[in-house]
């Protein structure tokens, strides 16, 4: 291991790349630590304590690498970008200019591409818009408060909107102009994808602190019992994230003048993970709706239907703990793990593809016979995916009620980003070192 470890170092070009992406991650993290200037820091100090808890504020604070909750330059973070490109990605199965453009290879990535930056930036906006207003001027418990118990009298901006309230704004959206441009320097001159290492970055960023935290609060037994439930997610995940469904295609073979071409075998890989965390983003951001509409018809004078709504939503849909809360979260992230499979694998598509190729999946006709196939094989493999996502989603709350852990340090979305992202870093990495006639890391 260590071999392979000074292999890496010994190739000029990857230590070049391996070290730029560290620089640009140093980068990311100064910049979290530079607070948008107008900013009350005494108000900052009770809004990051809301902001620590597993609910909403939480969950944007996690991806945010904890700049949401100081309300720094990348308080937004990487979000609009990723909710760009899941919106351009629906959008591309409903719109056939996107579709034909997804099917132009490179010049069609690069248009989807620019159109999804624009996108982000709208997006930005309108968040960067919706926070400061809501936050700035003192009415985050018309949102959240139920919720988060946020303090009463927050208001982050102390005179007001004018003119400090716009900087915010302008501020926020350019420092995720600013990320999607570091993540595309990654990219193109380091190793990895650039968005990806972003949000990598970001998860793990608070990890050494909540370890130490755990290890404070909690005596040595729960700990040494923490640290084993670790590592056995860790090792689930892996294997979850590496299983796949290897389909068999056969291609006939074809005489073109004087040479014999095809009659190779290959498989088409389906992952049982296919999905990732985008079931989580789905199911937390629907999850966040009742909340926020319950919050808007009002109710804290405790009379009435109003208040009957929203002593519901507080008790069963904001309140982690509650079993309605866990089982609803669970079947959104089953349900939406269909959804997400649906859109990014067409077995039509597919099916026709093999056909044109002159391949055929042994045992199964060519055409609606082995479209229902695939539509069979990649229902099937969803399944177990879907439930092994939710229970590592849900397994924060778990431990929260068995151990009494606030914000377990490695559970939940986590985890299944920090092993998705490493397992594709040490991907290329093993690429690059084979490349150059050395031994990769994985065998």
């Amino acid at each position: 291991m260590f071999s392979n470890l000074k292999n890496v170092f010994k190739v000029a070009d990857l230590r070049n790349k391996i070290l730029f992406v560290m620089a640009m991650v140093l980068v990311y993290r100064i910049g979290v630590a530079i607070r948008i200037p107008g900013i009350d820091p005494d108000q900052v100090k009770q809004f990051k304590a809301a902001a620590n808890s597993q609910g909403a504020l939480g969950f944007l604070n996690m991806f945010s690498g904890g700049a949401f909750a100081s309300f720094s330059i990348f308080a937004l973070g990487i979000m609009p970008y990723i909710t760009a490109s899941i919106i351009m990605q629906v959008l591309g199965v409903v719109i056939p200019k996107l579709e034909k453009l997804q099917q132009e290879g490179a010049v069609g990535q690069r248009k989807i591409t620019q159109y999804t930056r624009y996108l982000a930036i709208g997006i930005a906006f309108l968040q960067a818009t919706a926070l400061t207003f809501i936050f700035g001027n003192g009415n985050g418990n018309a949102f959240f408060g139920a919720a988060q118990q946020l303090p009463t009298n927050l208001q982050l901006l102390p005179d007001g909107m004018w003119p400090r309230g716009y900087l915010a704004i302008i501020t926020l959206v350019g420092g995720t102009a600013v990320l999607m441009w570091l993540g595309e320097l990654i990219s193109q001159r380091g190793i990895g994808n650039g968005m990806s290492m972003v949000i990598f970055a970001s998860v793990v960023s608070d990890l050494p602190f909540n370890f130490y935290r755990v290890w404070q609060e909690k005596n040595w037994f729960v700990f040494t019992l923490l640290v084993l439930l670790c590592v056995g997610i860790v090792l689930a995940v892996v294997r979850v994230e590496l299983a796949q469904r290897r389909i068999p295609v056969q291609f006939a073979k074809r005489v073109v003048g004087r040479r014999m071409y095809g009659g190779q075998s290959t498989y088409i890989p389906l992952k049982v993970n296919q999905s990732g965390i985008v079931p989580i983003i789905f199911a937390s951001s629907i999850l966040l709706l009742p909340v926020l509409l319950s919050n808007l018809l009002g109710g804290n004078d405790g009379t009435g239907w109003r208040a009957s709504v929203q002593g519901w939503v507080d008790d069963y849909l904001v309140n982690s703990q509650n079993i309605v809360y866990m089982v609803l979260f669970s079947l959104m992230i089953v349900a939406f793990a269909y959804f997400y499979n649906s859109i990014a694998f067409d077995p039509i598509r597919q099916a026709d593809q093999i056909r044109r190729q002159g391949g055929f999946i042994p045992g199964v006709r060519p055409g609606p016979q082995t479209e229902r196939y695939l539509a069979k094989a990649v229902n099937r493999i969803t399944l177990p995916g879907a439930v092994f996502v939710a229970v590592i989603a849900i397994l924060p709350y778990l431990l929260l009620w068995a151990f009494d852990v606030q914000n377990f340090p490695f559970a939940g979305t986590t985890v299944l980003i920090a092993v998705g992202v490493a397992l594709e870093l040490m991907r290329q990495i093993d690429s690059q070192l084979m490349l150059r006639n050395y031994e990769g890391f994985l065998k």
